[in-house]
């Protein structure tokens, strides 16, 4: 069964919203330096806490969140996504030294994404 491991929030500042959530909520935000864009990890509790951890972006994607579902296998997986009624709207694509991402739309275009993660032994 996958399961969400990942939030993204999309702002048309994300400094600002990064430093609002850090003050609010006391997230520990920091620069994620391995990306063609700018991009901002977000932790969200200490290791081994229920919950999941996410990142900050620009606004690239009318939706204001999108939540990555971990996969096995990505590609079989947007196979299904297209049979299905949905679409992959970016991607896929490497994000290095974590994984294969892709963008994805279901029949409502409601937005998510799916990884396949490298294996242990791969990072």
């Amino acid at each position: 069964m996958s399961r969400p491991v990942h939030f993204e929030l999309l702002a048309e500042d994300p400094a600002a919203l990064g430093d609002f959530y850090r003050q609010v909520l006391g997230w520990e935000i920091a620069t994620w330096p391995g990306g063609e864009q700018s991009y901002w990890l977000v932790t969200t509790g200490q290791e081994g806490e229920p919950g999941i951890n996410g990142g900050i972006m620009g606004k690239q994607f009318p939706q204001a969140v999108i939540n990555t579902i971990e996969v096995p296998e990505l590609e079989s997986v947007l196979e299904k996504i297209r049979s299905l009624g949905g679409t992959v709207v970016h991607g896929p694509s490497e994000v290095s030294g974590v994984g294969m991402h892709a963008y994805c739309a279901d029949p409502e275009g409601i937005l998510f994404g799916v990884m396949e993660s490298l294996p242990d032994d791969a990072k």
